[in-house]
């Protein structure tokens, strides 16, 4: 066992359960229709804890967690699908808690259920972590999910177990950090059989920009969730006292504040961007130009040649997500002249969990196609 690296037993689901997660609690968490393939095997979850560092903060000691879910079979063989998990407002609705985490639910039933060992980090701040909340800290979720990953192989190891291939998946958040990981991956040349992502806004300045300068009728009042949850991790991870004040209203600083803290409030959702940011932000020149705007203009997800086959869902309703943040990822590959990575429609009547509840069994489908005899 990796030196460091401990699991615990959390549960186990059996195939009914699976399958009523498939049929009835997805469905009522996704909001549009699916099928999904029914489970065959029972799966046991462990919360796994592993030792890592915090590259921001000069490599800091830490320790986080993830969870990893192992089929109930014969097989001492099998694929691996890591799934990065989405934003989140509460410290465990994350994979380690899949009781508090339907997204995490899902690929359990649809993957765990079928033969994938699943594996998902918690990411730093969240799960066990007693860090603050590291949300779109790039160098920081890659670690995290580095370390994850080589922390399961250690696990599976204990547990007489290989993985044969290695898959990646994640919603939203978790579709940006899956990017930035395959990143990480393909430059330490660990191979990647197949990356499928759903509703991932991978430019970062393209996303907060549009926000604020070129607001749709759909967009979403928790769009704010984005700004609150990056101004304070960029403060407290990339070190820049006062970002997050010089960024929001006197009057709603601190909500914002309990917020990212993960404190209790009793004010409504601070949903209307202009209470919420000074004013001078909306000014695209003078947004680009300050700490914050430096540092999103660095969070942009697939800006290299990307080798390994990558589809991106997207719903055409995404309320938090345009169309054309979407599929940029794909456009700026073509550009090069590459055709690795496609932009998929889940729909027109796909809204961010749509997108995901639709992308999770063509995922399946696709990595089912793939799998090693």
């Amino acid at each position: 066992m990796a030196s460091g690296v401990q699991y615990e037993f959390i549960g186990r689901y059996d195939v009914d359960q699976l399958n009523q997660i498939l049929t009835k609690a997805t469905p009522a968490f996704i909001g549009v229709p699916v099928t999904y393939t029914p489970a065959r095997n029972a799966v046991k979850m462990y919360r796994v804890t592993y030792p890592s560092v915090i590259p921001e903060r000069n490599n800091r000691p830490t320790i986080a967690s993830g969870l990893i879910a192992i089929p109930e079979t014969a097989d001492k063989s099998m694929p691996m699908v890591s799934y990065q998990h989405g934003t989140v407002m509460e410290k465990h609705a994350v994979p380690s808690f899949p009781e508090e985490s339907p997204e995490t639910q899902l690929m359990i039933a649809q993957f765990a259920g079928q033969g994938y060992v699943v594996i998902g980090a918690d990411y730093f701040g969240m799960g066990t972590s007693t860090e603050k909340d590291g949300y779109m800290v790039i160098g920081s979720q890659q670690q995290a999910c580095m370390d994850m990953y080589r922390s399961s192989l250690a696990v599976l190891a204990k547990e007489g177990i290989s993985a044969k291939q290695l898959f990646l998946t994640g919603w939203s958040q978790g579709g940006v950090v899956t990017m930035c990981f395959l990143e990480v991956l393909e430059k330490n040349n660990v191979a990647v059989a197949a990356v499928g992502t759903a509703a991932a806004q991978c430019d970062g300045y393209v996303m907060l920009s549009g926000f604020l300068n070129h607001p749709r009728s759909i967009d979403a009042p928790w769009v704010s969730a984005m700004f609150i949850l990056t101004a304070f991790s960029y403060e407290e991870y990339y070190g820049v006292p006062g970002l997050a004040k010089a960024f929001f209203t006197e009057e709603q600083y601190e909500l914002a504040r309990k917020i990212y803290m993960k404190e209790p409030y009793t004010e409504p959702w601070p949903g209307d961007l202009h209470k919420l940011i000074r004013k001078e932000y909306f000014d695209p020149n003078y947004f680009a130009g300050t700490m914050y705007g430096t540092l999103i203009q660095k969070l942009h997800a697939y800006r290299w040649q990307v080798k390994t086959n990558v589809h991106m869902y997207y719903g055409d309703i995404d309320e938090c997500l345009t169309i054309g943040l979407a599929q940029l990822p794909s456009m700026y590959q073509r550009a090069l002249g590459s055709n690795t990575v496609e932009a998929i429609s889940a729909g027109p009547d796909a809204n961010h969990r749509g997108t995901y509840g639709r992308a999770a069994p063509e995922w399946k489908k696709w990595f089912d196609s793939l799998r090693a005899k």
